[in-house]
């Protein structure tokens, strides 16, 4: 049964959440230009090896992006933008488009407003320590050994501290994983994964549920995550704990089919 939804986000909660969101994706490799965040890590999420334009800046929009693009270039990345509703200018999604850049990875920001209202979270979560997070996430996904070496990089590293919990059977088998990442009394759900030999179970529900307890219990009062649009069974999933759009963001980029 799903649970009794709370008032919407608020405009207020959902710029908190994106500052949030910024603060725990940040990667060592980083830098600003005329206003403009450049996140530059060799991982494989692309919230830290993309463009944040925080601020509408001085330059012209051609010198902006000429600038993103050689500092993107040394680094060995393909330039991306991220386009959110706190986007600076307001219209650069319609400059690039006119520009011919390519739209993709269109993804819905979720809020649970409160958390003293949660179901019980009978699981029990074993925490690991960043390098040991980002090596089980990694291998489930595919990434490259550079890729996880990157991502534990940044756990490691992040001013917003990182708890890393894995959900395990009796006999120590992997059923799903994720992260918390606390900062005042917002906790952020990151890097929720599933085997698929483990999925529709509802090991992913009873993950989320003892996570978001044990953020409650060191003061968190919301909670958010991000989504693919197109997950359909993980929208499902949250929107029946509670969680509601704040708002949604997505990608832009000269060439298509940026991984």
């Amino acid at each position: 049964m799903g649970l009794l939804r709370d008032a919407p986000p608020t405009a207020t909660l959902a710029r908190r959440i994106e500052d949030a969101g910024l603060n725990a994706s940040a990667p060592p490799q980083q830098a600003f230009v005329d206003g403009w965040l450049l996140r530059l890590s060799p991982g494989k999420a692309k919230r830290a090896r993309c463009v944040n334009a925080l601020q509408r800046g001085r330059l012209p929009l051609r010198d902006m992006l000429a600038r993103c693009r050689a500092a993107f270039a040394s680094s060995g990345l393909p330039l991306i933008v991220r386009i959110t509703p706190f986007t600076q200018p307001v219209d650069l999604d319609a400059q690039l488009a006119v520009f011919g850049w390519h739209r993709f990875d269109e993804t819905r920001v979720l809020a649970r407003v409160r958390l003293d209202d949660l179901p019980p979270a009978p699981a029990l979560l074993r925490r690991v320590d960043s390098a040991q997070y980002a090596q089980t996430v990694g291998q489930l996904r595919g990434s490259s050994p550079e890729q996880i070496a990157a991502h534990a990089e940044r756990l490691r590293e992040s001013r917003v501290p990182y708890q890393g919990y894995l959900l395990e059977d009796e006999k120590g088998q992997l059923l799903a994983c994720g992260q918390i990442a606390l900062e005042d009394t917002l906790a952020g759900l990151y890097d929720i994964f599933t085997p698929p030999a483990q999925r529709r179970r509802g090991h992913a529900r009873a993950l989320c549920l003892a996570l978001l307890h044990a953020a409650h219990r060191q003061g968190a009062r919301h909670a958010y995550l991000q989504v693919d649009d197109g997950n359909e069974a993980a929208i499902s999933l949250y929107e029946r704990l509670g969680f509601q759009l704040a708002y949604r963001y997505h990608y832009r980029s000269e060439v298509p089919n940026v991984e």
